[in-house]
């Protein structure tokens, strides 16, 4: 095993990128502009850019890195190939093939984005020490990654691990982002917590602390729930419901050993933690009570540190 590797998340405004040892230890990280003008085909010529030019300031030779791991923010084919990455601007980038002939032929894998997070809280973060995990991620929109012994469930077409739009409500008639219609990001996102509190609100009930916020956001639905605010417990448990149900159909598909919660949302922290995991419980198949649950460590680092797990494989 070489001494460094590179883990590199693109994202549509910036491109995270980190020096590693292979030995999970973060060097240095850094970040650069994404330039998604003319289709994109300037990303990866400025990650390289970036990259020779960390390895020349810090004197590390080709010979010292075992590789360059790259997160996209888009379906993923097995073999690192992007068919279409609508915030990139790419169609048909053959991410391995470019990377690597533009670094002189130092090995290049490529991933999803929630993907490769989910692999760097196995390695390092939350799901340190367990080998098959399930990702959520509690953002403006609901995410999520899965690991099996290790590896990454990517998929035929790269979907693997789309969390967030499973349909937990057939009877819903408002559209997800996604074109579907109930799905799990409308519930238990930061928007959707904020849709349940609004629907709570409009309807007759005791006072309560959030009839008083000057914003009702999925933060202030949680810190009033930390006071036993009445109403806002009732949000709370109506969004872990539907969050502890979904993850009970997933233990019995993948049967993980933890269940890590990041995104925004998870800044709640263990109180979010106990009640979905109270619901889980009570819909969980009796083999797959046990999955602990965690809260993510890694925050926006997660997908530099998988990204680096990825070429270690």
């Amino acid at each position: 095993m070489k001494k460094y590797g590179f883990g590199v998340d693109i994202g549509g405004t910036t491109c995270k990128i980190g020096l590693f040892e292979t030995t999970g230890q973060l060097v240095e990280k850094w970040e650069i502009p994404t330039n998604t003008q003319d289709a994109g085909k300037n990303i990866l010529p400025d990650v390289a850019a970036s990259l020779n030019g960390k390895m020349q300031e810090r004197g590390i030779s080709r010979d010292e890195i075992e590789g360059i791991g790259i997160g996209i923010p888009g379906p993923v084919q097995a073999d690192g190939s992007v068919a279409v990455c609508v915030n990139l601007g790419w169609k048909n980038v053959d991410v391995p093939k470019e990377m690597g002939a533009l670094m002189e032929g130092i090995l290049v894998k490529a991933g999803n984005d929630a993907n490769v997070a989910a692999l760097g809280e196995m390695w390092q973060g939350g799901g340190k020490g367990c080998k098959s995990l399930i990702m959520v991620t509690l953002g403006t929109g609901v995410g999520g990654g899965i690991i099996v012994d290790e590896k990454i469930v990517a998929g035929t077409h790269g979907a693997g691990g789309e969390i967030g739009h499973i349909v937990v409500n057939p009877h819903e008639k408002i559209a997800c982002n996604c074109g579907r219609k109930g799905c799990l990001e409308q519930y238990c996102s930061a928007t959707g917590i904020v849709r349940i509190a609004k629907e709570f609100l409009a309807e007759g009930h005791e006072a309560s602390l959030l009839d008083k916020a000057e914003e009702v956001s999925a933060k202030t639905v949680f810190d009033t729930y930390k006071e036993n605010d009445a109403l806002a417990v009732k949000i709370v448990e109506k969004f872990a419901y539907i969050l502890g149900h979904a993850l009970s159909n997933f233990a019995c598909v993948t049967d993980p050993e933890v269940f890590v919660i990041g995104g925004g949302v998870s800044k709640a922290g263990e109180p979010l933690i106990e009640i979905v995991n109270k619901y889980y419980k009570k819909d969980a198949f009796s083999s797959c009570t046990d999955i602990k649950f965690a809260l993510a460590s890694l925050g926006n680092d997660a997908g530099m540190y998988g990204c680096v797990r990825l070429i270690l494989e």
